[in-house]
């Protein structure tokens, strides 16, 4: 090995990136984004700017001959008020594509959240820094999967040999919208999520917009997505519709339509999969608004619950199955003029049979094992011969 005299250190530039929309550039270092700045400008709610600023499916992408490697990174880490510490962040390392460590970085900003009363307070702290040792020698790809559900500014990289990135190999990529199953919200780490395994299996570039609490239909999400290059898109409707109580049946479906119709704005002929939602007993009668349960707080349990009357119903409030029959009516009137728009039931991904052997742990996120398997199964159906993204 080099001593650190020797190293080299490589400023950090969006072209090293992979998975964001935009960086922007602050007083520490690079800010991944995965929502463009216009995107960002129409945005007043705290959840969403926290959201998309977590780099869920952004991975510094490097071609070099170094062994070792080290990220100065400045992490904002979360506190909720009453709660258990939540693990740290994981930034995940591969090596032409094979898992080849991880690691955490401590220190960095703390968010402390108080659910009780909605109000945040932050704490300033220092940058810290990721180590990666060992790797092969000669060239490589090397890939580091920042964490999906930690705010990273990246503000240092160093090498014992130079970087470069990695020229387009020419695979296909996916654009993915939805809810925080689709962040990653309870996955193992940045690469298990479920979209980033179904990705992998199905030999395609992410580019995540799972977007935790705030799957919404907003239409600034839908330009984004319109102005992104893509070859394959899927869009995951319903829980957070729900969730919030956002909005009522006669307004859902207009907005249904008009998001598909600005991502077709952008995209004409891609593959578009509107995939509904999983199965969530909480909510699959019963509406919104989603409300947590802080009993179990102290225990690090705290669950879900819903909050609405399914009598109103009749009144045009929202539920899961409503949401799954309005999909598909809106799936089959549009996809007689557009013959690439395809739906995949939700509950074909997590089903009845999936919460007996792995029941939500909170009411509504997804563990780790389940990730996966709902990864498996949508890069089953999706990417198959004759599903939505086979070819």
């Amino acid at each position: 090995m080099h001593s650190t005299d020797d190293w080299i250190t490589t400023p950090l530039t969006g072209d090293l990136l992979r998975g964001a929309l935009d960086v922007e550039r602050t007083e520490h270092g690079l800010l991944p984004h995965r929502l463009p700045a216009a995107a960002r400008a129409q945005n007043t709610d705290a959840q969403l700017a926290m959201a998309e600023s977590q780099p869920s499916g952004v991975r510094l992408v490097l071609r070099t001959r170094a062994t070792v490697l080290e990220l100065d990174t400045l992490p904002t880490k979360r506190v909720y008020v009453g709660a258990p510490p939540r693990p740290e962040g994981v930034y995940e390392l591969l090596v032409d594509g094979r898992p080849a460590g991880s690691g955490s970085v401590t220190g960095g900003n703390t968010l402390t959240i108080d659910m009780t009363t909605g109000t945040t307070e932050v704490e300033k702290g220092p940058a810290g820094t990721l180590r990666f040792a060992g790797l092969p020698e000669g060239d490589k790809d090397v890939e580091v999967w920042l964490p999906h559900n930690e705010t990273v500014e990246l503000v240092a990289l160093r090498t014992d040999a130079p970087v470069h990135p990695v020229p387009d190999h020419g695979r296909r990529v996916w654009l993915h919208h939805g809810s925080s199953i689709s962040h990653g919200s309870d996955a193992a780490g940045p690469t298990s999520t479920w979209p980033a395994h179904a990705a992998r299996l199905g030999g395609v570039e992410l580019v995540n917009l799972g977007l935790a609490g705030s799957a919404l239909l907003d239409p600034f999400t839908a330009r984004a997505m319109r102005d992104t290059p893509a070859d394959l898109i899927s869009v995951k409707i319903g829980i957070n519709v729900v969730n919030a109580d956002a909005m009522r049946l006669r307004a859902f479906g207009p907005a249904v339509h008009g998001f598909l119709d600005t991502i077709r704005d952008g995209h004409p002929t891609a593959p578009l999969l509107v995939v509904s939602p999983i199965l969530c007993p909480l909510h699959e009668d019963t509406p919104g608004p989603l409300a947590p349960d802080f009993s179990g707080l102290a225990d690090g349990s705290m669950r879900w619950v819903a909050t609405g009357d399914p009598a109103e119903r009749a009144a045009g409030k929202l539920t899961l199955n409503v949401i799954r029959e309005e999909l598909a009516g809106i799936v089959a009137r549009r996809s007689a003029e557009d013959p690439n728009l395809y739906l995949l039931d939700g509950r074909d991904l997590y089903g009845e049979a999936d919460t007996a052997e792995l029941p939500l742990p909170d009411g509504l996120h997804p563990d780790a094992a389940t990730h996966r398997r709902i990864g498996e199964r949508f890069a089953g159906l999706a990417f198959a011969a004759r599903g939505a993204f086979g070819g």
